[in-house]
């Protein structure tokens, strides 16, 4: 089978990784496992949300985390934004490169953000317009493209127009999201084309979530279409509060392990990021569902 010679890996366990945890994380092991992960070499880390601390109170912290990690030349070190207040607050805070989030069902949308759609994507291209003024990179984040908790199935071509409308703001790249772990390899292909006659197939990215353990077989059939960017979470970290039942992201270690054994590269020290991992399992309440971390947590 056709596959890509190497794949992008961004790392998102800092931030959608434990944006969820019940355990009050301290600002600085958050900040020794972003330079951890960056140690790992892992090029794209999404450090942290400048988001309303009455919403997601574990990331109230964001400018302290900017300003204590240590910036490894070449690494992309990203913040989450919500509006234009948030990215003030990122720009000031240091970061040269910003998401945005919108979803492709409006049932989702409304509770995450308490915004319609069409509403999100409004307030969006402000925001992609003042940091790209500002000389900042957007990425964009479709949540909800395989299935929402509130409106049952998405269709592509919803997908495809949410995804669209964020690449023609100035997105970079747009993550699609399979926020409730609902995907399985059936349904990629299908979405991947869709999203593929809005936004080039090179901007296209991948954000699985492992709910219904099916996130490698999508990775693999993703690469057999041509995506060569994935989001993963260190240690398999993460769920989304607004989206009931949604359990951790993709493994990182799950993903490197895969790709290494398809002789796919990714600059990523697999050791090293094991290291990461139970450097940060150690600070929450609970042990982390990456297979392959917990392979070799039994062995050592």
């Amino acid at each position: 089978m056709h596959l890509p010679t190497r794949v992008a890996v961004v790392e998102v366990g800092p931030r959608d990784g434990l944006q969820n945890e019940s355990t009050e994380i301290a600002t600085p092991d958050k900040i020794a496992f972003v330079d951890r992960l960056s140690a790992a070499g892992l090029g794209a880390i999404e450090v942290s949300a400048f988001v309303s601390p009455k919403w997601v109170p574990r990331l109230s912290d964001a400018s302290e985390v900017f300003a204590g990690i240590s910036r490894r030349p070449g690494v992309r070190y990203t913040a989450l934004v919500p509006n234009v207040a948030g990215l003030d607050r990122a720009r000031a805070a240091g970061a040269i490169e910003v998401a945005v989030f919108a979803a492709a069902s409006e049932g989702f949308s409304r509770r995450n953000i308490n915004q319609s759609i069409d509403e999100s994507l409004d307030t969006y291209r402000g925001v992609c317009a003042r940091a790209l003024e500002s000389g900042m990179r957007v990425r964009g984040y479709v949540s909800t493209a395989f299935g929402c908790p509130f409106d049952g199935p998405v269709l592509p071509a919803a997908v495809a127009r949410v995804a669209g409308a964020l690449a023609d703001m100035g997105a970079f790249e747009v993550a699609i999201g399979d926020t409730i772990g609902i995907a399985h390899p059936g349904q990629v292909p299908e979405v991947v084309h869709a999203v593929a006659e809005r936004v080039p197939l090179e901007r296209i990215a991948l954000h699985f979530h492992d709910t219904r353990g099916t996130a490698l077989a999508n990775v693999l059939t993703a690469l057999r279409l041509g995506i060569t960017t994935f989001d993963a979470s260190a240690g398999g970290l993460g769920g989304c509060p607004y989206a009931p039942g949604a359990t951790g992201n993709l493994a990182t270690e799950d993903l490197v392990y895969m790709l290494n054994g398809l002789g796919i590269q990714t600059g990523v020290d697999l050791a090293a990021l094991v290291d990461a991992s139970a450097f940060i399992e150690a600070r929450i309440d609970h042990a982390l569902p990456s297979r392959y971390y917990q392979a070799v947590k039994r062995r050592t």
